[in-house]
């Protein structure tokens, strides 16, 4: 059976989670004190707010965590109804550990309705004696002002490159193979701060057998910033056929969408030596084509005016 390295891999105690390093001290503070306040972790995914909560539950009840813990998916389970029976049921259980609580960890709680966050409000309020509400979410301000208000938020970043390779390292030698730089380095910029899909590619290309940088673009399905590069050379010096060709080969043959290059060139151009006023036209550029492109416009006529217009950038500040 092969594991999944997402959970094979996710720590079990505070101090073992990267990248947070502000927030755990915290949690651990509340671990320290046998206190938890109600709590919002707010972050992109893949940062550490479901590990955290889990590795919180973990060390306050110890080998008795799950049943002290209850864990739903809002995205699931996002109606009232959910609210009024699975949440409300485990609420007014008194807790049977030493702690005098227990928690309800609500991930995605963002995808919750309206209706369903305001009966939420009201369950925190009767049974704050006995449990502690841990909220997981992208957006912090789609949770309702009454439930702000009783928590703590506690905003999760990406995680940094530098953190994101110690943590590689260390997984790697558990499994008994080496990485080197390149690919490293095409791991965290594909990643995007994201643990879980860093993971995941790690364990594909090791499944793969080839630890490539040019292997770890095309198993994302995303092309080398090389081949961005070229394309932003080819159209700013005026070439727009052999950028037009470069074009058709990453959409034909590599699978990109239009969505994918623009926002491909975007991630080049903002870390190119560009002048200050060429960057900026650019970029309002590649704004504008996205959202044409995400209006549903056709990516071949929107990338090759995108191209024409580079064409023209090129030639202005030549």
């Amino acid at each position: 059976m092969i594991d999944i390295w997402t959970e094979k891999y996710r720590p079990r105690k505070l101090s073992d989670i990267v990248g947070q390093d502000e927030i755990i001290r915290k949690l651990q503070s509340f671990v320290r004190h046998r206190e938890l306040p109600h709590l919002i972790f707010a972050g992109p995914a893949g940062v550490g707010k479901t590990t955290a909560a889990l590795s919180v539950a973990i060390e306050l009840f110890g080998e008795d965590w799950r049943d002290n813990f209850l864990e739903l998916n809002a995205s699931n389970e996002r109606g009232i109804d959910v609210i009024r029976d699975n949440v409300k049921d485990f609420a007014r259980i008194m807790p049977s550990n030493g702690l005098g609580f227990k928690i309800i960890f609500l991930d995605e709680a963002d995808q919750l309705t309206p209706e369903a966050q305001a009966a939420l409000r009201r369950t925190m309020e009767l049974y704050s004696s006995a449990t502690r509400f841990i909220f997981s979410c992208n957006y912090s301000s789609q949770i309702i002002p009454p439930i702000q208000s009783r928590t703590v938020v506690m905003r999760f970043r990406p995680i940094k490159p530098e953190d994101m390779k110690k943590r590689i390292e260390v997984i790697a030698k558990q499994e008994n193979f080496t990485i080197d730089d390149d690919a490293m380095a095409a791991i965290t910029e594909i990643s995007e701060g994201d643990m879980r899909k860093a993971l995941n590619i790690l364990q594909t290309i090791k499944s793969s057998g080839e630890m490539t940088a040019s292997r770890i673009y095309e198993i994302s399905g995303m092309a080398n910033p090389k081949q961005y590069k070229s394309l932003l050379s080819k159209a700013l010096s005026g070439l727009f056929d052999d950028a037009r060709e470069t074009l058709d080969s990453m959409m034909i043959e590599q699978g990109l969408s239009g969505i994918d290059i623009v926002r491909g060139i975007h991630s080049v151009v903002r870390k190119e030596l560009i002048s200050p006023r060429q960057k900026l036209q650019i970029i309002m550029a590649l704004g504008e084509s996205e959202f044409r492109i995400v209006e549903g416009s056709s990516d071949t006529i929107q990338l090759d005016a995108l191209m024409a217009r580079l064409a023209y950038i090129g030639q202005e500040f030549n």
